[in-house]
């Protein structure tokens, strides 16, 4: 099995859905001439040609209802966000228009339509460029809501998406588009909702996703040295969240860490954590704990970055605190 680039594996997804249905476009600003702002199209334009790899102005609100428009007539658009912190200047046309379609129209009309692009913190771009929503998004009935940790997974799960009939919000990470990891020839499909094991463990489980996944796993590993046994897994999806496999998992270990990058109010470790309180109550030997970000806007200084933002060590303090091993 070859190892690709993140961003090839997404690449790779949205070639082979256009290749296979003509329906299929990529539209956003910087997608055609300049191969992506993260080079994620690159050599699409080549291929495809400007009708279908269409670079837009510099108007969120403009260009996504454009393609929800097309998608109410049988197109199937890939709306690009240079960033997700972008989309707030069309959320209007997301929530009351993408995600509400279907139930206002009485199933008349449809909006097959994946938005996609980079969330989260990714280095010094301050406040207003650093934001999650995957929680906003996932409130959201109508919406699925994606965050793949992985270039398999990117891929696998983009394809799913492209070729969904509702809505898909899908993102990534400006700091993972480099990350190399294995990824099949053949086509494969990942479903949408099901989450993925990444470690095998019997002492506590570690739920997270996207990025952060990252923080959990290296978490996981140096809790090994101390003879702690994580489990760990990945969501992939946020909307709709597999909380069977987390239940499952909980009753196996007893206790819960979820690690999420977004800020702690109303997040996607809170409805976890009502979740598993509600149906695997009995079975918990500790409170649930999460780790999140701190609930602050990102500042510019590395400093403040690393002091806000989940991290290994913070996750392990976690950890021991539901293995009551704090001292």
């Amino acid at each position: 099995m070859r190892e690709i680039q993140f961003r090839e594996a997404l690449r790779e997804a949205m070639n082979e859905e256009m290749r296979r249905d003509p329906n299929v476009f990529l539209l956003g600003e910087e997608v055609a001439e300049y191969n992506g702002a993260y080079k994620v199209s690159q050599g699409m334009l080549d291929e495809f040609g400007a009708k279908r790899v269409i670079d837009t102005p510099i108007s969120e609100l403009g260009f996504t209802g454009i393609g929800i428009g097309a998608a109410m007539n049988g197109l199937r658009p890939i709306v690009e966000f240079m960033t997700f912190n972008f989309s707030l200047v069309a959320i209007d046309q997301i929530i009351n228009g993408a995600a509400k379609i279907m139930s206002m129209s009485g199933g008349q009309y449809t909006a097959p339509i994946v938005f996609r692009g980079p969330t989260g913190n990714a280095g010094q771009l301050s406040s207003q460029h650093s934001q999650n929503f995957e929680n906003w998004f996932a409130n959201t009935p109508g919406l699925k809501v994606v965050v793949p940790a992985n270039p398999y997974d990117a891929k696998g799960l983009l394809k799913s998406a492209i070729r969904d009939n509702d809505p898909v919000i899908f993102m990534e990470s400006e700091v993972m588009y480099g990350d190399k990891g294995q990824v099949p020839e053949g086509e494969y499909l990942i479903p949408i909702g099901v989450a993925d094991v990444k470690r095998e463990g019997k002492d506590v489980t570690i739920v997270s996703y996207g990025k952060i996944l990252k923080v959990a796993l290296q978490a996981a590993e140096d809790l090994a040295k101390e003879g702690i046994s994580a489990e760990v897994i990945d969501l992939r999806t946020v909307r709709p969240i597999d909380f069977e496999a987390i239940v499952n998992s909980v009753k196996k270990t007893n206790r819960l860490v979820i690690v999420e990058e977004t800020w702690p109010l109303a997040s996607i470790s809170s409805e976890i954590s009502y979740h598993v309180q509600r149906y695997a109550f009995d079975y918990l030997d500790a409170p649930v704990m999460r780790v999140t970000s701190r609930d602050l806007p990102l500042p510019y200084a590395p400093t403040l970055i690393e002091a806000i933002l989940p991290n290994v060590k913070r996750t392990i303090d976690a950890v021991k605190s539901v293995m009551y091993q704090n001292k």
